[in-house]
């Protein structure tokens, strides 16, 4: 077979052997590409052969494993019967070996890997209003909730800081309509709902810090390879919008914050999209724009999308038309829908007069795929009917006990482990709220013991019933006058008066 390219992956041999080795080369790396086929046809291990290729050539990977078996990359082959076959079968017997790839899990829930968390701001009201199934409405209110934030200095971390500044737009919200739109309690409620339901998803641990710090993406081993980011996506299918929206936010942060490369000799890093119709699926026209912004302008920082679906008629033709390098498995063919995609499919392929495409797309076996790759100045190749390669790390799952041990010696082990509660909206509304309680609290007093003066000055003053001695006197003596026993002395004074008189 010869030596193999060191500036390509190679994939596999046409022609099941008889034909040419079929390469994507390194420099289209970034150039984006599909990987399709019906279940059960060999997706995932095309998927896994070129994230090797990826990694030998020292370029980072990131890859969702929605089923569990990706995690083999960091084992060695098993050499199992039907791998030694296929080699055999392409004439790879000799350059066969088995390999272990430098991987590091993560995972959103934080139980298979590192927690990956992002903030409530990072990921803003466009991609949060996604996640969270808002319609127009609702998200403009969300929008509006944002804005205030902004203007109020409110850092928005995570949920208890996002419900915190909804019930404060609530309060507010005569002010704010009058500034911003209107703002209705229904629609904070039904926000405020949905924020529960993603947080029973298990969400929750999403938002916070430490956020994922993306230069922990693009590492590579002391040997030089590309470091395997392998995402548990397994648990995470149970919630298509959060995985597509969450993968949209990685894509995008990518783009914000990495230099522009041109077109270099190696991607910086690729990413592999797996059930990538999840992406698209009901997706608003202002997210979309967004897709095809980042899908068109972000390889020019180096970095290569792959999206793995079952049909491309699942990805837009505005996105299908930028995906340069192909693996096409094969297609059922059982209604006349399925039909005219497969013709559809055909015809973004450079035909091949070997073969008739339409034909030969129904009639791939497992393994088998229509390659069609980049090469020379950016031209599609001649598709070719190529029999895939054999990985060679293990091809399936590691058992929890591994991945457990792996994630234990990662370097990234001490600094995602624990979340970080820093000072954010929640502390400073909370505090706010505090103040403003105990000054009306002390206003209240204040008024209280004013009222209390008040009444006091307004009220008469009291005269005072205290006596003097000859009022107590002259008292007694009206009393005892008043007596019958007074009456008899009174008159005795009389007569000692008058008898005076007469003499």
């Amino acid at each position: 077979m010869g030596c193999l390219k060191d500036d390509a992956i190679f994939i596999g041999k046409s022609d099941n052997g008889a034909g040419e080795n079929q390469y994507l080369p390194l420099k289209w790396g970034n150039r984006h590409g599909l990987i399709a086929g019906a279940t059960g046809t060999g997706k995932t291990v095309t998927l896994q052969v070129l994230a090797e290729g990826f990694s030998r050539a020292g370029v980072p990977v990131f890859l969702a494993d929605v089923k569990g078996d990706l995690s083999g990359l960091a084992r060695a082959s098993k050499f199992q019967d039907f791998l030694l076959k296929r080699a055999e079968l392409i004439g790879f017997t000799d350059e066969y070996d088995a390999q272990v790839f430098p991987v590091t899990f993560w995972d959103l829930f934080g139980e298979q890997g590192h927690p990956v968390r992002t903030t409530i701001s990072e990921i803003g009201p466009l991609l949060l209003a996604r996640m969270l199934e808002l319609n127009d409405t609702q998200e403009g209110v969300l929008n509006i909730a944002f804005r205030v934030a902004d203007e109020q200095g409110l850092l928005l971390l995570d949920l208890k800081d996002l419900r915190s500044l909804l019930s404060v737009v609530n309060d507010q919200r005569q002010t704010i309509s009058a500034e911003y739109g209107n703002v209705s309690t229904q629609s904070i409620g039904a926000i405020q709902r949905a924020l529960l339901r993603l947080e029973d998803q298990g969400a929750g641990m999403f938002f916070g810090e430490p956020a994922l710090d993306l230069k922990d993406l693009l590492r590579t081993d002391d040997n030089g390879r590309g470091v395997v980011n392998i995402l548990a996506a397994d648990k995470l299918m149970n919630s298509p919008r959060l995985y597509g929206t969450f993968l949209l936010w990685m894509l995008s942060e990518l783009f914000e914050e990495m230099l522009e490369t041109g077109d270099p000799e190696r991607p910086s890093l690729v990413f592999f999209f797996d059930e990538a119709h999840l992406l698209f699926r009901d997706a608003p026209r202002a997210l979309m724009d967004k897709i095809e912004q980042v899908v068109r302008l972000i390889r020019s920082k180096g970095v290569g999308i792959f999206f793995i679906t079952q049909n491309p008629d699942d990805i837009p033709d505005t996105v299908l038309g930028q995906l340069g390098n192909r693996v096409q498995h094969a297609l059922r063919a059982f209604t006349p829908k399925q039909q005219k995609a497969i013709r559809m499919a055909a015809q973004t392929y450079r035909a091949n007069p070997a073969f008739d495409v339409v034909t030969t797309i129904t009639a791939l076996g497992v393994g088998e795929a229509l390659v069609s790759t980049l090469e020379d100045k950016g031209q599609p190749s001649v598709v070719q009917r190529t029999m895939v390669r054999p990985p060679a790390s293990l091809l399936g799952p590691v058992s929890g006990a591994v991945r457990k041990t792996i994630m234990m010696e990662s370097v990234l082990a001490a600094k995602y482990s624990e979340t970080i509660d820093n000072e954010s909206a929640y502390e400073v509304l909370q505090e706010r709220a505090e103040k403003a309680a105990k000054a009306a609290a002390e206003k209240a007093d204040a008024e209280k013991a004013e009222q209390g003066r008040a009444k006091t000055a307004q009220t008469p003053a009291r005269k005072s019933n205290r006596q003097s001695v000859g009022e107590a006197a002259m008292k007694s003596l009206v009393r005892a006058l008043s007596s019958s026993a007074g009456r008899n002395i009174a008159n005795a004074l009389v007569r000692g008066i008058l008898g005076a008189l007469k003499r």
